[in-house]
Parts: structure tokens; sequence; C-alpha cells
């Protein structure tokens, strides 16, 4: 099991900018998949992100793309998310997750096996 906890939610106000952390422990490998989602009041989780840890590929929500980049730094088992031109539609719980499957590559967040506690992020406008 991997274990992921985030940080660098908040309130900002429209047009700002946050920089969300995902630190993994325990059982982490350079194949995984470690995806971004969101989820708002009253609305199905989403999916915001993703990034290969091995090769660095990602991979954007339209929603999201152009203003949102995901990266990681492997030597400290963390992957960001660094957020841009923040619109009140951003407005969410932000969670990280793992997904452990050899060659995965999904948006779907029913594949994803290991979850944060997600952190909130709140744009206003």
């Amino acid at each position: 099991q991997v274990q992921l906890v985030e940080s660098g939610g908040g309130l900002v106000q429209a047009g700002g900018s946050l920089r969300l952390s995902c630190a993994a422990s325990g059982r982490t490998a350079s194949n995984y998949v470690m995806g971004w989602f969101r989820q708002a009041p009253g609305k199905e989780r989403e999916f915001v992100a993703l990034i290969r840890w091995s090769s660095g590929f990602t991979y954007y929500a339209d929603s999201v793309k152009g203003r949102f980049t995901i990266s990681r730094d492997n030597a400290k088992n963390t992957v960001y998310l660094q957020m841009s031109s923040l619109k009140p539609e951003d407005t969410a719980v932000y969670y990280c997750a793992a997904d452990r499957r050899l060659g995965a590559l999904s948006t779907r967040y029913a594949e994803y096996d290991s979850w944060g506690q997600g952190t909130q992020v709140t744009v206003s406008s």
C-alpha cells in the first residue's frame, strides 16, 4: 500500500495561484501513475491531471489545460500540482491518488487504489 498526504490547499482570489503537494511513502515504485482528482459539493469526483513517475508523461483534463501543471520530484517522492489563473469553479477538495497497475494510464478514479485525505481549495470571485 502507498500512503499519500496532500498539502497546500487554501483560500485564494480568482486569478490567483496555489501549489498542492502530495508526499508518497510506503510501497512506492517508478511505474506508478499519480493522479490529481477533485470533488466539488454535490458533484462526482473528476480527473484533473496525471503523471507517470518514471517517464514524467503528463495528461490534463481540458478544463485545466494551460492553467495547471503537474510535476514530480522523484528524490522526495512528491508530486505537485501548480494551479494558476484559478477560477471559482475550481473550488473543490483536491485528492492525489496512485494507480499501481503495470502499464496503466487512466483518468478514471475507480482505477486508482491509493488515496490521500484531500485538501480544500476555495477560489473566491
